[in-house]
């Protein structure tokens, strides 16, 4: 078997688990994804550590990381939207620490999986500015998520948990950048260079999610 029927062996899978992951999620409320089991980090290397997990133990927001470092691949300088919403997720955790409230945050989250799964697909997506600004918006959102696991922390364990979660955007962004660059490229061989296979993939994530948060809002959760 060739390298080509191999990938496309793969990406039949890799969709086929997708949609499998959609029904899960449909059928459960989307909830904050607590690192700690819901306890508040106490020093330094709790609040590090809980940092560094909470992006990935939570599928919505480590599906949208890897799509903006992906999307970055397919422009000049798109080094610059992974960027744009680390930052912003950081203000977007500062506001949630002042007690600022951001409307339907969940959903918006999962909507901008949904929306970068698309444009990712699409021959003629935004500019780089657009996308920046699309990003910035996003990091708002998914900073502010981010900030419900430290709420209440003392400063030690606060700011190392926001360098925590700053870092592994960073890493995990980047490394989908540069495999990004690398499809494009054709470095794969006989693998089609283009992201759309990975765009449609993340479509079924946001989508998914996207769904559960809009049925939770119609239909809440009872309450225990």
């Amino acid at each position: 078997m060739n390298l080509s029927k191999i990938f496309a062996s793969i990406q039949a899978k890799a969709l086929a688990i997708a949609f499998g992951f959609s029904f899960l999620v449909a059928a459960s409320p989307a909830s904050a994804h607590h690192p700690m089991g819901g306890k508040i980090p106490s020093n330094f290397f709790e609040g590090f550590l809980s940092g560094l997990a909470h992006p990935v133990i939570g599928i919505d927001h480590l599906a949208f990381i890897v799509t903006i470092g992906l999307f970055a691949a397919t422009k000049s300088q798109g080094i610059f939207i992974p960027i744009a919403f680390v930052l912003s997720a950081m203000l977007g955790a500062g506001i949630h620490l002042l007690g600022a409230t951001l409307p339907v945050v969940e959903t918006i989250v999962s909507a901008s999986i949904l929306l970068f799964g698309i444009l990712l697909t699409i021959k003629n997506s935004p500019n780089l500015l657009v996308m920046i600004s699309l990003s910035s918006v996003a990091g708002l959102f998914h900073g502010y998520a981010y900030g419900e696991a430290i709420f209440g922390a003392q400063t030690t364990a606060l700011v190392a948990y926001l360098a925590g979660f700053t870092v592994i955007q960073l890493v995990i962004s980047s490394t989908a950048f540069f495999i990004g660059q690398k499809v494009l490229k054709g470095d794969f061989g006989q693998v089609s260079p283009n992201l759309r296979s990975a765009g449609l993939i993340i479509c079924g994530i946001g989508a998914a999610f996207l769904a559960s948060n809009i049925s939770s809002l119609i239909i809440p959760a009872p309450k225990g």
